[in-house]
């Protein structure tokens, strides 16, 4: 009997290493999979060499409402990802009335596409959330986000994204912002910043308290909630 119990805390042990080292070597394949294969997504960049997972989007910044010709927009809506980055800047010289004009004909054509928007949205969080809630789009994401953990809140509340890069770091309250959104409504992006989006999704996960690879992992399944579908 004693040679039997021997035996069986062996099999025991063995089989808990076994599954403790199956638990090691599954994480290292997600590992592996999100960042040699290419799958960490920056749902928002101008570094047209990226090797993230990315979207092609179409649109009219606000800051170019004067001149916007939106006929270029309606010839290449149909094949692109999503309709962006558009929406309201209320720091730049652009007349309020143009920029609103022009966002709310750029989110019919998002609209009537079912295409998802990436907005730009500076000094002008009231009337954006009043605009998109005439509309019903398919995903709406806040590029940059800058702003309040109320503000972050009511945006998830309508079912919005929000993503965060190098700008949430210059800002408390937009920190406070990233740590309150849900990661079911999260996207990371590198915008314009010269940083690694690596790095970026470092910063982040540290700011939420998991790895970066479960990070990963979250916004991949968000990207393919919106784009995969």
């Amino acid at each position: 009997m004693a040679s039997f119990h021997k035996i069986a805390c062996e099999y025991t042990n063995f089989f808990a290493s076994l599954s403790s080292f199956l638990l090691l070597f599954s994480q290292f394949l997600l590992f592996f999979a999100i960042f040699a294969l290419g799958m960490v997504t920056d749902i928002h960049t101008h570094n047209a060499h990226t090797q993230a997972q990315t979207i092609e989007t179409v649109g009219i910044h606000p800051w170019h409402s004067l001149d916007a010709d939106l006929s270029a927009v309606e010839a290449t809506v149909a094949t692109a990802d999503a309709v962006g980055e558009i929406g309201l800047d209320f720091a730049c010289d652009a007349p309020r009335e143009v920029q609103i004009a022009l966002f709310r004909a750029q989110l019919a054509l998002a609209e009537r596409h079912e295409k998802a928007v990436v907005l730009h949205c500076v000094k002008a969080f009231e009337e954006v959330m009043k605009i998109l809630s005439d509309y019903h789009l398919k995903a709406v994401i806040f590029h940059g986000f800058v702003g309040s953990v109320e503000q972050a809140q009511r945006a998830v509340h309508q079912g919005y994204y929000l993503s965060f890069g190098e700008r949430t770091f210059r800002s408390p309250k937009s920190i406070e912002a990233l740590r309150s959104t849900p990661l079911s409504s999260l996207f990371v992006e590198t915008d314009e910043s010269a940083t690694p989006i690596e790095d970026i999704y470092e910063k982040i996960a540290e700011l939420r308290g998991i790895s970066t690879t479960e990070l990963t992992a979250i916004t991949e399944e968000n990207f393919s909630r919106i784009f995969n579908s």
